[in-house]
This record gives structure tokens, C-alpha cells and sequence, in this order.
């Protein structure tokens, strides 16, 4: 086994990944590299066709890549069997989706407690937890609504409590912002912004930025490479 760096979230080494399409293969990553140290914040943009959503589904393993290196906990998560990535998904990423992605038959309080519920963990003391959480992102005085009582901005919120639940080695930000008003989206960042500050590794995908201006460090993919990495 690979050992991790311990102020390492991750590590990223050559990651390649080619696709065939109608008999050619397209190379969507070609030889990507950085670190996320522990309690970075880093925004990853590009334009279509850049390779960012290929790195998105890297990160969250959701895809193998076809060469190079992706250490998590100092595992390759290229190395894992299904159920292992599947594993890593409920318990070291923590995602948050620009769709919010709630149940909605479930309230506010029992759709933070969804992946502890697929991990088997419900108990008095996780619910103790999500209650905390609930408070965390500003909606104690919700916990019995259902997401469609809930205004966008609340619903984000819920999701961002739910990332949290497992206590995962980063949160993985897909857009959060791309459903908001801009007042909401403010509200949003400064969420994620003292998340961060308290020590929170978070990785946000944006097309957006003004989003990403308010990140540690910037990174750009274009045609399958970093264009550039930016430490603010």
C-alpha cells in the first residue's frame, strides 16, 4: 500500500483518461498532476470539452482512470474493486450537486442522515450528529420540512449537511451555485468559505468566476491539461 502524505487530502499524479468513440479514441485527461493538501479550497474550471468533467468523476470516484495515479487515504483508487470505490464514495467524499439531490419524502433532518442510513450507522448518537449539522448550516427551525417547503438556498444547505455526515477526507462541490439567485449564491459561498476556515477541504467545480475568485487556489483544465494553478 501506498502510504499518504498526512497533510495531504489527496494526490493527483498523471492521471490520463482515453475514450473510444466511434472507433477513435478521444483522450479527455492527458497527464493531469496536483495536490489537495488538508484544508485546501480549491475551485476547477474550464470550458466544455476541457476534461473538467472527467476530473470531476476521477475525483469522486465515479471512473477509473486509464493511467496515472489517484491517491485517497493513500490508497490508488485506480487499484479498488467496485465495492471498495463504492465504499469511498459513502465514507471519504462528501458531495454536494447543483440539484441538490434530496429525497422528497424525506425532512430536513432524515436527508442528512441518508448515507449513514446505506452505511447501516443510524443510532442515537448519528442523530445527535445531524441534528449539530442541521444547526451547522443555519436550519434548526426546519428539521420537520420536506424539501419542497424549502427555498433553493435551504435545500443547498441540507446538502451541504448531508456532505458532512461521514466526515469525509473533502468535500466535492459540482456547480452549488448554478441553481441560486446571486444573493442566495453569496449566502452559499460564505457557507462553504467558514466551513473551510474551520479546517474543511473542499474542492468546488464552477463555470463561474466570480465563484471561484472567492477559492484558495484556481484551477483551469483546457484541452485535457492544466492550463494553469493559482494559489490566491
Amino acid at each position: 500500500m501506498v502510504r499518504a502524505d498526512p497533510a495531504l487530502a489527496a494526490s493527483i499524479r498523471d492521471l490520463r483518461k482515453d475514450y473510444v468513440l466511434a472507433g477513435e479514441t478521444v483522450h479527455a485527461l492527458r497527464g493531469v498532476s496536483f495536490d489537495v493538501p488538508q484544508g485546501d479550497f480549491i475551485s476547477i474550471m474550464g470550458p466544455s470539452g476541457s476534461g473538467k468533467s472527467t476530473l470531476l468523476n476521477m475525483l469522486g470516484c465515479l471512473d477509473r482512470p486509464t493511467s496515472g495515479q489517484f491517491l485517497l487515504a493513500g490508497i490508488d483508487v485506480a487499484q479498488m474493486n467496485d465495492d471498495e470505490l463504492a465504499e469511498t464514495r459513502a465514507l471519504r467524499i462528501g458531495f454536494v450537486f447543483q440539484s441538490y439531490n434530496l429525497l422528497p419524502a424525506l425532512s430536513v433532518v432524515e436527508n442528512i442522515e441518508v448515507p449513514l442510513y446505506y452505511s447501516g450507522r443510524i443510532n442515537p448518537a448519528s442523530r445527535k450528529r445531524c441534528l449539530e449539522l442541521a444547526k451547522l448550516v443555519g436550519l434548526e427551525s426546519r428539521l420537520e420540512h420536506k424539501p419542497a417547503q424549502l427555498s433553493g438556498g435551504q435545500q443547498q444547505r441540507v446538502a451541504i449537511a448531508r456532505s458532512l455526515v461521514n466526515d469525509p477526507q473533502f468535500m466535492l462541490a459540482d456547480e452549488p451555485t448554478g441553481n441560486l439567485d446571486s444573493k442566495t449564491t453569496i449566502e452559499i459561498l460564505q457557507l462553504l468559505i467558514n466551513l473551510n476556515n474551520e479546517g474543511r477541504t473542499i474542492i468546488l467545480v464552477t463555470h463561474e468566476p466570480e465563484v471561484a475568485q472567492l477559492t484558495k487556489r484556481s484551477i483551469v483544465l483546457r484541452d485535457g491539461y492544466i492550463q494553469s494553478d493559482e494559489v490566491r
